[in-house]
């Protein structure tokens, strides 16, 4: 299996694309076939756990890693989840059921996949002979800086800098950053927003004074941003597990046909999902849900790609994202692979803030996907709403997936949905308390103690771990300061 780049560049090894994470020409790296799953994965009569299928799903994608090596990176990866299920499905009501993706250590649905990364990209680095340390470059909205912290810590022959918008970020994720140990780690605020911190980091990869004065020092830069194909593969497995247990529990019959709804900001959630439908699972329609800054679902409504708009910093603040950097894949995939077309759409967002899909093209995005926005208020309304009619606890991102549902539900669409469950509500314990109308004082501990004696749920151990945890990453830089910032910590 050889990996393309979106915008044509030369076709390089499974091996490489992992440790490069974006490619050289700034584009990102798609398999240059999609592979077929086995009937086996989504059959309950055929004993299999998530570690199992996880790994045959990455064995089609990465074959040259070898199967065993695989199995034991799965087996590695998954064991400090706190369900041996890793993603099991919880029924919130006839027809909708939660792909619950928080039992990670991080409490995010980003360390299914980031528990893995690192293990593949010393795999990586071991089939390539690559003596460099890989020092993993990656912006994050909130979640993923914290598991790829966590993936990263002290593993021998990386270093990992996460750069996240000052302020953009709720006082957990904050906290679960800016607490981060580990010899390798590095955390750095940017003034700006997300976009601003993932446009400065693929700046960097596309620098190549910069590349060379970390080549010096002895460092391959690569990726754990959703960019990384290494990221995205590993998401694909989720959905294959999700049908295989709606299946185990009777709500769907082989063959059925099962919608997702995915809260996605940056469009790789949706993306895994999309590649799992091509790979032979029968998903039907792929919701897209968005929060206030609502630029993916004007996109796939309108099919004009519009980032030159207010940004709004909300209750759900992994979403709070303008450049959506996975949809470039799916430009590419649908367009026929069309790399010079990728290209200008490209560069016509980098220099015009906008870019226009033919008509065709734009249906042939109708024809898979539905999208919905749901702004705070009804962020808020779902969160209370879940909890009353279920007794179940949603956080803002999962609460903007239901919220939207429902007003698809409203408008007819009647078939079994799985909506991606994406992070803990303590993550985001000040705007779930306020939502369901609780006492909010500020002071995020205590209010998470409240939380849990008012809902009867319980207040995660790596949730109350965090108030006696010391502060040790206070750096906050300008986005043209971001490659100084890493440069400093090799040389410290």
């Amino acid at each position: 299996m050889r990996y393309l780049s979106t915008r044509g560049g030369a076709p390089v090894t499974a091996a490489e694309a992992v440790l490069n994470g974006l490619s050289p020409d700034g584009g990102l790296y798609v398999p240059e076939m999609i592979p077929q799953a086995a009937p086996a994965w989504t059959d309950p009569a055929v004993p299999m756990t998530y570690q199992q299928l996880a790994a045959e799903v990455l064995a089609l994608y990465f074959p040259d890693f070898g199967a065993d090596a695989l199995q034991e990176m799965c087996r590695q990866a998954y064991a400090g989840f706190a369900s041996q299920e890793v993603t099991p499905v919880s029924r919130l009501d006839e027809k909708t059921w939660l792909l619950e993706l928080f039992h990670g250590p991080t409490l995010a649905f980003k360390d299914v996949a980031l528990q893995l990364l690192p293990r593949l990209v010393a795999r990586a680095a071991l089939l390539r002979g690559e003596q460099r340390t890989i020092h993993i470059l990656t912006a994050t909205s909130g979640d993923t800086g914290k598991a790829a912290l966590e993936g990263f810590r002290d593993v021998p022959g990386t270093a990992c800098t996460v750069f996240y918008p000052d302020k953009g970020v709720s006082d957990l994720q904050y906290r679960q950053m800016a607490t981060s140990r580990g010899s390798n780690v590095q955390v750095v605020a940017v003034r700006g927003n997300f976009d601003a911190a993932q446009t400065g980091v693929k700046r960097l990869f596309a620098d190549p004074d910069f590349r060379a004065r970390l080549d010096a020092a002895g460092r391959l830069p690569s990726s754990a941003n959703s960019i990384n194909i290494g990221r995205l593969v590993p998401q694909i497995a989720y959905y294959f597990y999700g049908y295989r247990a709606l299946r185990q529990r009777g709500a769907l019959q082989a063959g059925d046909t099962l919608d997702v709804c995915v809260p996605t900001g940056n469009f790789g959630d949706i993306l895994a999902a999309w590649y799992a439908r091509r790979m032979g699972l029968p998903l039907g329609r792929l919701v897209c849900a968005s929060n206030r800054n609502r630029v993916l679902t004007d996109f796939l409504t309108s099919g004009v790609y519009d980032a030159d708009r207010p940004f709004y910093k909300t209750i759900s603040p992994s979403m709070d994202i303008l450049i959506s950097s996975n949809l470039e894949r799916l430009l590419f995939e649908l367009s026929g692979r069309d790399a010079a077309q990728v290209r200008a759409w490209m560069a016509a967002l980098s220099t015009q803030k906008r870019f226009a899909l033919p008509g065709e093209l734009h249906a042939a995005f109708q024809a898979e996907f539905d999208a919905g926005a749901a702004d705070d208020d009804r962020t808020r309304d779902a969160i209370r709403d879940t909890f009353r009619a279920h007794g179940t606890l949603v956080d803002p991102h999962t609460a903007v997936g239901l919220a939207v549902m429902s007003e698809l539900r409203a408008g007819g669409a009647s078939r079994l949905t799985l909506v991606n469950a994406t992070a803990s509500p303590y993550k985001f314990v000040s705007d779930v308390s306020a939502a369901l109308g609780l006492p909010v004082t500020g002071r995020v501990f205590d209010d998470a103690r409240a939380l849990a004696a008012a809902t009867g749920t319980a207040l995660p151990p790596a949730i109350a771990a965090l108030e006696t945890a010391d502060i040790l990453h206070r750096a906050v830089v300008d986005p043209q300061d971001m490659g100084q910032a890493v440069l400093d910590s090799v040389t410290r």
